[in-house]
């Protein structure tokens, strides 16, 4: 039996807790728990040190006020802890987020998402905008790439709005198998799901690219996706506050893109871009 160490963060304020949680999946973090004051999170006890966090850039960020605890747990039942804490949600009064022990509500889209360690049930403010946006696109005819898809919500989202060509690309091996048990429970097999980065989308093209992802990685990446739109292509982007929507707009126009409209929610924001 393999035995975690759990630690307790209190994020203030919880528009932190994102930002937190890539940071600690970069340095071996497997699960989180998300919380009503920040996250817990958890590693194996044999990939733990003394100095994991030292690298962890947002425990020094005066704009947030972070403390933890820490103790060693034995192996988690990680399903029991993500269904107490996941409820379903209903995004603009059409679209449905549940998991697999939720009743079917009465909603015109209705998507079952069993998360487990991956991030992406609709109840962050970025996927939630995201949702929004995507229920506004007709996607018939549309080949559309869900860069960075953890859950594969999104991807989901832009089957059920007509698209019939998407693809779902992920670093995270956890995140790619979860991901398609969550297409396989909705019903869009056709969806295929690679593990990777934007490295895979050289001589790949899309009309539609949604990206979901921290501040750092996109300005890194949004060349890499304007060469792989279609003309007209549109780019999808959230996972920052809306005071760096200067600097990801800026980067956007440096390489052709015009922004269309944003989004805002909690100081999160959600951009529309367009070729």
């Amino acid at each position: 039996m393999t035995n975690y160490i759990e630690y307790i963060f209190d994020v203030n304020p919880i528009e932190g807790a994102e930002i937190l949680i890539a940071e600690l999946g970069e340095v071996g973090f497997e699960s989180f728990v998300e919380t009503e004051c920040g996250v817990s999170a958890y590693i194996q006890k044999d990939l733990w040190n003394d100095d994991l966090l030292s690298d962890i850039f947002i425990l020094t960020n005066p704009d947030f006020s972070i403390s933890y605890q820490m103790k060693e747990i034995e192996q988690v039942n990680w399903n029991e802890e993500w269904e107490k804490n996941f409820s379903p949600i209903v995004v603009d009064d059409i679209c449905s987020v549940r998991a697999t022990f939720h009743p079917k509500p009465n909603t015109k889209y209705d998507i079952i998402i069993d998360p487990k360690m991956s991030f992406g049930t609709g109840h962050h403010e970025t996927t939630h905008m995201m949702l929004q946006h995507i229920l506004r696109m007709k996607l018939n005819e549309k080949k559309v790439l869900d860069m960075g898809c953890g859950t594969g919500i999104l991807a989901i989202m832009a089957a059920h709005r007509g698209a019939t060509d998407i693809q779902a690309i992920d670093i995270d091996d956890w995140c790619c198998q979860n991901a398609t048990e969550n297409i396989s429970h909705n019903g869009f097999d056709f969806i295929s799901v690679e593990k990777g980065d934007a490295s895979l989308l050289a001589g790949r093209s899309y009309d539609l690219i949604i990206a979901n992802i921290n501040r750092n990685i996109l300005l890194e990446d949004i060349p890499t996706y304007v060469k792989s739109l279609n003309p007209k292509g549109t780019l999808l982007l959230s996972g920052f506050f809306i005071e760096d929507l200067i600097v990801i707009t800026q980067k956007c126009e440096d390489n052709g893109l015009q922004f269309v409209e944003s989004i805002e929610r909690n100081r999160w924001i959600s951009a529309l871009y367009t070729l």
